[in-house]
């Protein structure tokens, strides 16, 4: 079947917790938005995207996609994936363009967005930016390009030293208390 210029999707709560009612709103979606929430969770994987466009149901952090399920044209599948970017291994780290750093460790991670404190993000870029970044594909959920760095030590402690200039104590303290040893980071591509 040729997809549809829209779709009329159910979107739910699946937020977690003790017996909740959360309304239920329909709402029309035009087909490239839905493909950008399946590619959040599949990637240009074809098969898992026409697998998850037949079953009808998507559930993306704490929100569920319903839809009456179809089964889709693959040329229609492969001419929409087309419009969409590809990962780009050859892309160089570009600080000036990154939109969100996750501090990670073992067991926690820690978002840190430029405006928590613009000393302490551009202390991120520059602890970040001093070694070569492994880049990690391309997130469709964030629309950028995703890069790893692991960090030494001395790195985790320049960053930890800089809390003081984050806006937020909460997540000062953070910063502070979890163990971490990389940073994911969010690009943008120009013109995005």
């Amino acid at each position: 079947m040729p997809l549809p210029e829209t779709v009329r999707v159910k979107l739910s709560s699946e937020e977690a917790g003790t017996i909740s009612i959360t309304p239920v709103v329909v709402q029309e979606l035009a087909i490239r938005e839905l493909l950008e929430h399946v590619l959040g969770v599949a990637g240009k994987d074809e098969a898992r995207i026409r697998e998850i466009l037949v079953r009808g149901t998507l559930v993306v952090g704490a929100s569920r996609f319903r839809w009456p399920g179809w089964e889709p044209d693959p040329a229609g599948i492969q001419t929409l994936l087309a419009t969409f970017p590809d990962p780009d291994p050859s892309r160089p780290f570009a600080a000036e363009h990154c939109v969100r750093a996750i501090l990670r460790g073992d067991r926690q991670r820690l978002e840190i967005v430029p405006h928590a404190g613009s000393h302490f993000w551009q202390l991120v870029m520059q602890v970040t930016a001093a070694a070569e970044t492994r880049y990690a594909g391309y997130s469709y959920r964030d629309h950028a390009d995703r890069y790893l760095r692991e960090l030494s030590p001395s790195e985790v402690d320049q960053i930890r030293a800089a809390s003081s200039k984050v806006k937020y104590s909460t997540l000062r303290d953070q910063i502070l208390r979890t163990a971490f040893g990389q940073a994911e980071l969010f690009v943008l591509r120009p013109g995005r």
